[in-house]
């Protein structure tokens, strides 16, 4: 069985830089469109723990930046590229491939504004990206 190297420390750094845009972008940024556009308001957000909520987003980032950063070995073996350009490549071909053509069934089927689409499809692009370019130049 091969060994992947994978960079575990870029991958946790991943996780928190994920943990970092999200409160930016569904924060000052975008925050009120976001909620205008979902048909909520500050006092129809979850009643859960914040806390739990975000331990559990966590971990999904946690899972998305492991899966990343095995891509991005393997992506950087078979085209035969390496840094800023191999982790820009990976979090871009990994959105186009899986976030956005998912993500389409919340305009299809759920009756979401494309805005709304683009939104969220914003976020996990420049996540995606900005996770390929931690995971490829700290290795």
């Amino acid at each position: 069985m091969v060994q992947v190297p994978i960079n575990y420390l870029a991958v946790l750094a991943c996780m928190v830089a994920s943990m970092v845009l999200g409160s930016v972008w569904y924060g000052p940024l975008f925050g009120k469109q976001w909620m205008a556009m979902m048909g909520m308001s500050p006092s129809s957000m979850p009643k859960q723990s914040m806390a739990k909520l975000y331990a559990i987003q966590a971990v999904g980032s946690l899972v998305m930046a492991f899966v990343l950063a095995h891509a991005l070995v393997y992506a950087s073996a078979y085209m035969q590229v390496s840094g800023a350009q191999a982790g820009l490549m990976v979090g871009f071909w990994n959105w186009l491939g899986f976030i956005a053509p998912v993500t389409l069934g919340s305009v299809l089927w759920e009756g979401k504004s494309w805005k709304l689409w683009f939104l969220n499809n914003g976020y996990y692009l420049v996540l995606l990206c900005s996770m390929g370019l931690i995971l490829s130049l700290w290795k």
